[in-house]
């Protein structure tokens, strides 16, 4: 299986740490989405797109990234975000709009993950941040369980 994991992480590389698992488990490359051409991803089985979650989105990267994807019907995809705040109907909705790019280019997405991450936006970083040594074990113990389950799937 040739995986491929498409992250945009920076800050304080939460989503980074978790793509790093992911990638262990599913013997997958990282890169940015400014290092791959829409063309080349045909060549994957399984494909993930990741990373911190901005004003209830994904980074705008990724998302310009998805626009200039071409059709893809059937390729399995996954989804997965780091954000500060959790809770399963928030992040279906922070994930909704690159869920529905995706799914419009007929990738199928096989599922999603998500955690805490330390957090030092705007007003947060005067009082220490928020989520302070999240991901944790416990973060990288589900996603390492994430990614496995996400291997049984595809083979």
């Amino acid at each position: 299986m040739k995986s491929l994991i498409i992250l945009m992480s920076y800050h304080h590389m939460n989503t980074e740490k978790i793509a790093r698992v992911f990638a262990k488990v599913l013997d997958a490359e990282i890169r940015t989405p400014r290092q791959v051409t829409p063309e080349e991803l045909g060549g994957y089985d399984l494909i993930g797109f990741g990373s911190g979650i901005y004003s209830g989105r994904h980074h705008q990267d990724l998302l310009d990234l998805a626009d200039k994807l071409p059709p893809a019907p059937g390729t399995k995809a996954f989804i997965f975000s780091t954000s500060a705040i959790m809770g399963k109907e928030k992040v279906a909705k922070d994930h909704a709009r690159l869920r529905e790019k995706l799914q419009s280019k007929g990738y199928v997405i096989l599922d999603e993950f998500s955690c805490k991450g330390f957090n030092t936006n705007s007003f947060l970083k005067y009082f220490g941040g928020m989520n302070r040594g999240r991901p944790n074990a416990d973060d990288f113990l589900h996603a390492e369980e994430f990614a496995v389950m996400l291997k049984q799937k595809t083979q």
